[in-house]
């Protein structure tokens, strides 16, 4: 489905969360009292009911967000200074908040625990610039990620991130202020993604993160499948073996790492691995998940720029061998699989 028109977006879908979350949060107690009285029905421990909770509350962080960014646009002369740097700092203050709401929400109705380890960009080297590089494992990671760099390292990111999130209104308000870039796989040239990746990269400051994800989706065994096809077709066959020898991770695409580390030569690189919420990339993994229960690790490895290699082939070479490392740490820290269907708890260990 394609991405609506801008005026659409702001005029039609935006209004309409706004109303939908008004409506939601003023009927709030039926719709739990409806849930609490299915959940009896449904296995799990009060799945339905955590379920229609994080629904609405993530709706009405949508709405209260877009209200915040209208107050914003309205105070920058209705949107003549808003790309001025205190506005964009503004913008970054507001992104820190609503995030650290989100994740509040998060930790409480879902148990979730996040926990970081290893040379995060704070303690790898203060005030250098860092060319973030992740897997991709849903939206999840990536508001926790986001999280983590705007809250806990005062970081500033710049995010490379896919078109279709701008479905969500306040998402798409929010980040086409930032300096972030917005793609549709598939829809764009390589020379031109790579100009716009290297464009964004240029210019980072002291507290910048440049943010990509390389595979350029989530994972599923048919994109696997077909990745290291396009790899084979390409004449590529040394890399379409290491692929194959990836079990947790599409091959990465180097074109956009390779050009943003190209425009910021100063910059360190720092790989970040994740577990835990590998599987909620849809609304029927929450189901699945709910209730999580469980610990988000996410992994560290900070490479200073004087370590990055020189030529574009080294660079291929060094992303993929940095890959394979990842791949290993996500088998080694994977929590263990939960049942689709988990028994039906009895009444006193709900």
């Amino acid at each position: 489905m394609g991405l609506p028109p801008v005026a659409v977006r702001r005029l039609v879908i935006a209004p309409l969360v706004i109303v939908l979350a008004v409506l939601l949060l003023t009927t709030l107690p039926i719709w739990l009292l409806i849930a609490l009285a299915v959940s009896p029905l449904m296995p799990g421990r009060l799945r339905v009911p955590r379920l229609v909770f994080l629904v609405i509350v993530y709706l009405v962080w949508d709405a209260v967000a877009l209200v915040a960014l209208a107050v914003l646009w309205v105070a920058s002369g209705f949107g003549s200074r808003i790309r001025g740097p205190g506005f964009q700092r503004a913008h970054y203050v507001l992104t820190g908040w609503f995030l650290r709401t989100l994740f509040w929400f998060a930790r409480w109705s879902l148990h979730l625990e996040i926990e970081v380890v290893g040379t995060d960009p704070d303690t790898a080297a203060p005030g250098r610039p860092e060319i973030v590089v992740s897997r991709h494992a849903g939206p999840g990671d990536s508001f926790t990620l986001i999280h983590s760099l705007v809250n806990w390292f005062e970081r500033e990111p710049r995010i490379v991130l896919k078109a279709a999130l701008q479905w969500d209104p306040a998402v798409d308000v929010l980040l086409n202020r930032l300096p972030n870039r917005f793609i549709s796989p598939g829809r764009t040239t390589t020379d031109t993604l790579e100009e716009q990746i290297g464009e964004l990269a240029t210019g980072l400051d002291h507290n910048d993160a440049f943010v990509i994800f390389p595979e350029g989706g989530n994972f599923t065994p048919r994109r696997r499948v077909s990745a290291i096809a396009r790899l084979r077709g390409r004449g590529l066959h040394d890399l379409a073996v290491k692929a194959e020898n990836l079990r947790n991770l599409l091959p990465p695409k180097p074109g956009g790492l390779l050009a943003a580390i190209d425009a910021a030569p100063d910059a360190g690189v720092i790989f970040v691995a994740h577990t835990g919420l590998d599987r909620m990339v849809t609304v029927a993994d929450v189901w699945r998940e709910l209730p999580m229960d469980k610990k988000l690790v996410m992994r560290f490895w900070s490479v200073p720029p004087e370590e990055v290699p020189a030529g574009e082939q080294e660079r291929i070479d060094w992303l993929y061998a940095w890959w394979a490392e990842i791949d290993a740490w996500i088998d080694e820290n994977r929590p263990a699989p939960r049942p689709l269907w988990s028994r039906r708890q009895p009444p006193s260990a709900v």
